[in-house]
């Protein structure tokens, strides 16, 4: 199908300026075909999945067909999740820039309802809403349905999946007989065919099928991981495979910003991105990313749509995705412009049975792989500090630097070797001693209670940092119970903790070079000889 320009759709010169400032250029195939149809007033039945530009299909004519003089709801968006309501609103919005009066509200549950209440009464054109919170408005009269002459179901199979039928068709029962009924739904499983003979007339199918489901470029491997190890097996495989951007999924807002402040806590250069975030925000992490100074992006499928970076190396699913379709818009956002990229999921438990479908789904391999252990992100980072060496040792005089080595081994007892090994431990992180020490401890008497052990941790009051911090860290990063921690004793430039004998290892490995209150620290055993 050949391309179509929008300035081809008889779009008015207002909103041809608001999709240009969005960077569109050509419609897509959905768009193409739905515009003229939602324009003309008939009913659709859009078969697309995420990704092929269907807001714009519907929001385009819905903005098209505002009436900016009269202030009363005339459309209504019906949308999954909160997370959608409030991403479709913002992109209709962002669609209707340059046109005055017209006004796009969300409404959803989780927000006061008396909140939504005083915004509806100022008038708005468009709303955007769940089933649920937009049928209680209707109940309540605070959304009128007078001059409603259109209703999107946007994800209609999704909103069935979440048990929303009924609450669909009551808020079909509440507009008028003549009005415009738009569907879209990547699948068409009998329900919402149900729905369609029931609610619409002489409705206009148009499917659009995406060519590829997956990136043959891409290497695909799984871990089984527990989830209080994921943020551990994450920086072991960003250690390892050191990549230069990197995105990261997560099913939730909530996942998202706490998986950031671990990350940050650890010394990664990573932001989030959310469908709660002002666009401000939006365009500055995004911005940061491009630009290289954030490596690592954490995103929601929904904040990412429209994610467009061609270095992206790596593709992490921290979370296994909620919709066969995302794994596929998630991934095929690494290996790009013919690189090649990889993709890593984490799973536990029956969701190996999630990811068996989604092999089926996309006709690909997905490889299990065995989670890499401290020593294999130490050898990693012994090898590339090689390579920089052997690097330097060709192309560079060291001239100086013999000279110096010399008049150091000539006035001390230590060797050249004695040097270059200490000058290697400083270039790993003092911390990471291969074959750690730390791995086979042997706590001995630390001045703990019994069954606890006594750690020593180099930072203290003078550093603003309190108690909470230190066991939130603790917490946070082994993933131990912050109950089980004993008695935290803080003095001005050093704290002393206790934790069960059991856990000493591993939050001895965990906090190994993690920064509290952004501060690198060093942790060890109390009292040890």
């Amino acid at each position: 199908m050949e391309t179509v320009r929008f300035d081809e759709l008889n779009l008015s010169p207002q909103i041809l300026r608001g999709i240009q400032e969005m960077g569109f250029e050509a419609a897509s195939p959905i768009q193409s075909q739905a515009i003229p149809v939602v324009l003309a007033g008939g009913d659709v039945i859009g078969q697309a999945q995420t990704g092929t530009g269907k807001t714009a299909a519907f929001g385009i004519p819905l903005l098209m067909k505002a009436d900016p003089q009269n202030k009363k709801t005339q459309s209504i968006v019906l949308c999954p999740t909160r997370e959608l309501a409030v991403q479709v609103a913002d992109e209709i919005r962002k669609l209707a820039k340059y046109m005055h009066g017209v006004k796009v509200l969300p409404v959803y549950g989780g927000q006061e309802i008396s909140k939504q209440i005083r915004s509806l009464k100022g008038g708005a054109q468009i709303i955007v809403g769940t089933p649920g919170r937009v049928m209680d408005h209707l109940r309540r009269k605070t959304i009128k349905c007078d001059y409603i002459n259109t209703i999107v179901l946007d994800e209609a199979d999704e909103m069935l999946n979440m048990g929303f039928r009924e609450d669909i068709e009551t808020v079909l029962g509440y507009l008028k007989e003549d009005r415009q009924v738009v569907l879209f739904s990547a699948t068409m499983p009998k329900a919402i065919m149900d729905i369609t003979r029931k609610y619409q007339k002489n409705a206009t199918t148009i499917k659009v099928v995406k060519k590829e489901l997956t990136v043959p470029n891409i290497e695909q491997y799984y871990y089984d991981v527990k989830r209080k190890d994921k943020v551990e097996v994450l920086s072991r495989l960003l250690d390892v495979y050191n990549p230069k951007l990197s995105l990261v999924f997560c099913n939730t807002k909530r996942m998202v910003e706490e998986l950031v402040t671990a990350l940050q806590g650890r010394g990664y250069f990573a932001e989030g991105l959310h469908g709660d975030m002002k666009q401000q925000q939006r365009d500055r992490v995004m911005k940061n990313f491009r630009d290289g100074k954030t490596e690592i992006l954490v995103a929601t499928d929904v904040a990412a749509r429209g994610i467009d970076v061609d270095d992206v190396e790596a593709v992490f699913n921290f979370d296994v995705p909620q919709d066969d379709e995302y794994y596929v818009h998630r991934i095929g956002r690494t290996g790009r412009a013919g690189r090649t990229g990889r993709s890593f999921t984490f799973v536990k438990g029956k969701e190996v049975y999630k990811l068996k479908d989604i092999q089926r789904y996309c006709k690909t391999k997905i490889l299990a792989q065995k989670i890499p252990t401290m020593e294999d992100v130490a050898q990693v980072k012994l090898e590339k500090i090689m390579d920089k060496v052997s690097a330097i040792v060709e192309e560079e005089d060291l001239t100086p630097m013999l000279d110096m080595i010399e008049s150091q081994v000539n006035e001390s007892d230590y060797t050249a070797m004695d040097i270059a090994a200490a000058f290697l431990k400083m270039a790993m992180g003092g911390n990471d001693e291969q074959g750690s020490e730390k791995d086979n401890f042997d706590f001995g008497d630390t001045g703990a209670e019994e069954g606890m052990v006594r750690l020593f941790i180099n930072i203290g009051k003078k550093q603003k940092v309190k108690p909470g911090d230190i066991l939130g860290a603790i917490a946070g990063e082994s993933g131990m119970p912050g109950k089980l921690v004993g008695a935290i004793d803080m003095f001005d430039k050093y704290t002393f903790v206790e934790v069960p004998r059991e856990y000493g290892r591993e939050v001895l490995l965990a906090l190994a070079g993690a920064k509290i209150k952004g501060k690198s620290i060093s942790i060890e055993p109390a009292n040890q000889k």
